[in-house]
């Protein structure tokens, strides 16, 4: 996954702290004979300290993707859980310090070597240096938290089909999604059990699908969804090739078929995908036959739930027939 690539991000004091114990090593294997020589002590002080800060600087911005060449979906993700132009900004200001540090030391070599003291511009240099790390200093530690949290998100490939799994928490959305693909993401009888997307896989006919498990969608306006919430959509959008809407007919996921009809209806609106629309939990007691529905299951005996894996593989194939009968030339 692109965002498991960027290593930890450092803070300014640790690669000062790195690149001065650096240079005074550097400084150490000099042997001070003469004035010249003093000079070129101070000299790879200088220039050992500005490379040490200046690459790893620029390290850090390499190591970053490119956001404008992200997809849609993990664009998307790092925009919720980050922000896109904060990120680009941050990342401008560490690829500033790093070109400043660099010039910085090679402009005041030519001074050194002319210098009677050498050290007097060293010190100069270091806090100059020190300076530039401590306007940075916020911009690393932003960095790395972004880093820390951008690196968990699951593996997804855009260009699989995908089946994206709906509906309210309690609705048995992580249980399809393990009996489907054989994953293990989270399951509890609490709400808001998947904790972000999770992936699964199975594969038919040689071809391989993805499952997306979404966090639980709540009946209110985009604007006053959450990160999480905004990550299932996001999902929607971006990835999926049919959406599997779970509706819980017994009400025991404590939403009433209204509010999980009326949710039904809010994606519908939003998302130009199809949709298979399956009550879960027709095992209880408590089930009840739904006219909205397409199919019924149970994901605790697992009956039906087969059917249903069929119909989505169905569906995507059906989809796909079409686009590409609509991309060939007329003949």
């Amino acid at each position: 996954m692109i965002f498991e690539k960027i290593h930890s991000v450092p803070t300014s004091d640790e690669l000062l702290d790195k690149a001065f114990r650096r240079a005074s090593r550097a400084r150490r294997g000099k042997k001070i004979r003469d004035i010249k020589s003093n000079r070129e002590a101070y000299e790879s002080m200088i220039l050992t300290s500005a490379n040490i800060l200046s690459d790893n600087l620029a390290n850090i911005v390499r190591r970053f993707p490119d956001f404008d060449e992200l997809s849609d979906f993990y664009y998307d993700l790092a925009d919720i859980i980050a922000g896109v132009d904060k990120l680009k900004i941050s990342l401008g200001s560490i690829y500033w310090a790093s070109e400043k540090i660099h010039d910085l030391g090679r402009e005041r070599i030519g001074k050194i070597r002319s210098s009677n003291d050498p050290q007097t511009i060293q010190k100069e240099v270091y806090g100059r240096m020190s300076s530039i790390m401590n306007s940075i200093d916020k911009d690393l530690k932003f960095l790395n938290e972004a880093r820390n949290t951008l690196r968990k998100l699951p593996d997804v490939d855009v260009n699989e089909p995908t089946i994206v799994v709906a509906g309210y928490p309690n609705t048995g959305k992580s249980s399809f999604v393990t009996i489907a693909t054989k994953a293990h993401p989270e399951i509890a009888t609490y709400p808001f059990t998947t904790k972000g997307i999770s992936i699964g896989h199975f594969t038919r006919d040689n071809i391989r699908y993805q499952v997306i498990d979404t966090p639980g969608l709540l009946d209110r306006p985009m604007s006053d969804r959450n990160d999480i919430e905004l990550q299932a959509v996001t999902a929607l959008k971006h990835l999926g090739s049919v959406l599997l809407y779970l509706v819980d007919a017994s009400e025991t996921c404590g939403y009433t078929v209204d509010d999980q009809k009326h949710l039904f209806e809010e994606i519908r609106q939003q998302f130009k995908i199809p949709v298979l629309v399956v009550s879960n939990k027709s095992d209880l007691p408590e089930f009840q036959e739904l006219g909205f529905v397409d199919m019924e299951m149970s994901t605790v005996t697992h009956e039906g739930v087969d059917e249903v894996v069929d119909k989505l593989v169905d569906i995507i194939g059906a989809k796909q027939d079409f686009f590409r009968n609509v991309s060939e030339p007329l003949k």
